[in-house]
């Protein structure tokens, strides 16, 4: 289900996709993905965006049921030198709950803000030199 209210509201503005994605610490194609309803926008990442867009989290957000498309026809998925090991390793992350890799991914952007701050903070103090 595609976020009309926050594309439109995010192109009233004049933002693009990309100042988006800085302000949620991702790229911009997981961002487009966002937006167009594949990937699910956590709650974090609705309050950060209508601060940026400085509107109430309750004028862009939508409901959404989140569907996850995997391209198996992208390369990635085809490369046939993973060995049957890595894919038995991989599918044990599927029995990850929801919850955790939230909050997991919460915490990631959290790092990244952080992370920004102090390379600021960086560069201040070499400024002052």
């Amino acid at each position: 289900m595609q976020k009309e209210k926050l594309r439109t509201i995010r192109k009233q503005k004049g933002y693009t996709q990309q100042q988006i994605a800085d302000i949620i610490a991702t790229d911009v194609s997981n961002y487009s993905r966002k937006e167009s309803g594949d990937v699910k926008i956590v709650r974090d990442e609705w309050d950060k965006i209508a601060r940026f867009l400085e509107v109430p989290v309750e004028e862009i957000y939508e409901d959404e049921e989140a569907k996850v498309v995997v391209n198996y026809d992208h390369p990635v998925f085809n490369d046939k030198s993973i060995s049957a090991g890595s894919i038995t390793n991989q599918n044990n992350y599927d029995n990850i709950p929801g919850d955790v890799i939230e909050n997991l991914q919460n915490y990631i952007a959290l790092l990244k803000e952080e992370n920004d701050r102090l390379k600021e903070e960086l560069k201040s103090l070499k400024s002052k030199k």
